[in-house]
């Protein structure tokens, strides 16, 4: 996947070439005064969206994601995810969408849009990211993100009534596969796992998510999602699931 970066005003936006863009277009090519390409800023607004008539659905969650129709406007045979950044706990009351400015590589929508295509081109089981975009406003800034839907998706947590094992332990050998790569995901949780029509076992929401060397932090994100599932009075999935994810690879530490 090539990745390049157009300046339009404050607004930098970080985007996959081969979707939306001319493939001859240099990777990590910063434009400015204008967009050279075909991207257009007004695609990370729900407006733009919903005066096309193509908001075709809303997903849970703080920030409210919103599904998107791509062919409406005769970008792309898909549906995307657009999700705008939103801050939650005590620093919500500060500012429920503004993040304190270090840098526009240290920002988190270009954080995990980088994160995203390296595991995507890495085979692992993650939506193909689209475009994100950091706009600037002084010392703070605002964030979104638009990554390919996954068609008929369910969430783990809408998957659960049966405790059927084999799902349960293709979990599990999913989340050791991107344990294996190196993936800590600070918000391993029944939600930010979905499931698609092929029974696939897909991970979401990479916002803050690093790659580290094996660790505790492998535990700690099996243990997170063990909380998860108490939360849906779902306990009995866990053996499944550890089973699964220990078949794959070498035992846990």
């Amino acid at each position: 996947m090539q990745l390049a970066t157009l300046q339009v005003g404050r607004q930098f936006i970080l985007h996959d070439v081969g979707i939306l863009c001319d493939a001859t277009t240099p990777p990590q090519t910063l434009v400015t005064g204008g967009a050279r390409d075909s991207f257009d800023p007004a695609w990370f607004s729900a407006t733009f969206w919903q005066r096309h008539d193509a908001v075709v659905g809303q997903a849970p969650g703080r920030g409210a994601s919103l599904f998107v129709d791509a062919a409406r406007i005769a970008l792309a045979d898909e549906q995307w995810v657009l999700r705008d950044y939103r801050r939650g706990g005590m620093a919500a009351r500060l500012s429920e969408a503004r993040y304190v400015w270090t840098g526009l590589e240290r920002s988190r929508a270009f954080c995990e849009m980088r994160l995203t295509a390296r595991l995507y081109d890495q085979g692992l089981p993650v939506p193909r990211p689209v475009a994100a975009r950091v706009t600037r406003h002084g010392l703070s800034y605002a964030a979104a993100l638009l990554t390919v839907r996954l068609a008929g998706a369910r969430a783990l947590a809408e998957c659960l009534e049966g405790n059927d094992p084999a799902l349960l332990e293709r979990v599990g050998a999913t989340i050791r596969r991107f344990h294996a790569a190196g993936l800590d995901h600070v918000d391993l949780n029944a939600r930010n796992l979905l499931i698609t029509p092929d029974e696939r076992v897909w991970l979401i929401d990479l916002d803050r998510c690093r790659l580290r060397r094996p660790g505790d932090w492998q535990n700690a994100n099996l243990e997170r999602l063990q909380r998860s599932l108490a939360k849906f009075d779902a306990e009995e999935a866990v053996p499944a699931i550890l089973r699964g994810y220990d078949r794959a690879g070498p035992a846990r530490v």
